[in-house]
C-alpha cells in the first residue's frame, strides 16, 4: 500500500512540474515576440551627435563660414503598408471553437478588425472571449500587424486570432 501511495504522489508531482514547464514556455513565446520587436525598434533609432562647442578656445582658430550640407528631402511614402479593402483570414482552431477575422484596410492602415467566428457555445467561452476580443482588436489596430500580445486567460483565442489576422494581412500586402 505504501508503494502505491508513494507512486501516486510521485506521478502527481511530476504532472504538476510538467504543467508548470508548459505554462512557462508559453509565456516565454509570447514575451519573446514583443521583446524582439522592442529591440528592433531601439536599434533603428538614430544616434545623436554631441552638441557643438559654442565658445572657441584661445588656441582654436575661429571657424570661417562653411557651406552647409544639403538637407535631405523626404520623399512622400505611400499612406501605409497595405492595400485598401476588406480581407478575410483563414478560420483557425482555438480548441473550444474556431476564430476567423476580417480586417478593414483604409489609407494603407488597419482601420478595423471584426470577429466573424469565435468560440461562444459555452458560457465560459462567451465570458473569456467577451473580455479578450476588444483587447486583441485594439492592439492589432495600434501595432498595425498581427504581432499582438496574447491575452492572459485566452491564450487559445489569442493564438488563433494572430494566425487568422496574419492570413488576412498577407492578402492585403502591397
Amino acid at each position: 500500500m505504501k508503494k502505491i501511495f508513494a507512486s501516486f504522489v510521485f506521478v502527481v508531482l511530476f504532472a504538476g512540474y510538467a504543467a508548470l514547464q508548459y505554462l512557462n514556455s508559453s509565456a516565454v513565446a509570447y514575451t519573446s515576440a514583443t521583446s524582439s520587436q522592442q529591440i528592433a525598434d531601439n536599434t533603428t533609432a538614430p544616434l545623436s551627435s554631441p552638441p557643438p562647442n559654442p565658445i572657441p578656445s584661445q588656441n582654436e582658430p575661429t571657424p570661417v563660414a562653411q557651406a552647409t550640407p544639403p538637407t535631405p528631402t523626404l520623399t512622400p511614402r505611400s499612406q501605409g503598408q497595405y492595400v485598401d479593402g476588406n480581407y478575410t483570414g483563414r478560420p483557425e482552431n482555438a480548441y473550444y471553437g474556431t476564430v476567423q477575422v476580417q480586417v478593414a484596410i483604409a489609407g494603407g492602415q488597419i482601420a478595423d478588425v471584426q470577429f466573424l467566428q469565435y468560440p461562444n457555445d459555452r458560457s465560459t467561452s462567451r465570458y473569456i472571449n467577451g473580455q479578450a476580443m476588444p483587447i486583441l482588436r485594439q492592439e492589432a489596430i495600434q501595432v498595425q500587424s498581427a504581432n499582438v500580445n496574447g491575452v492572459s486567460g485566452a491564450s487559445d483565442t489569442s493564438g488563433a486570432f494572430q494566425q487568422s489576422l496574419a492570413s488576412a494581412l498577407s492578402q492585403a500586402r502591397s
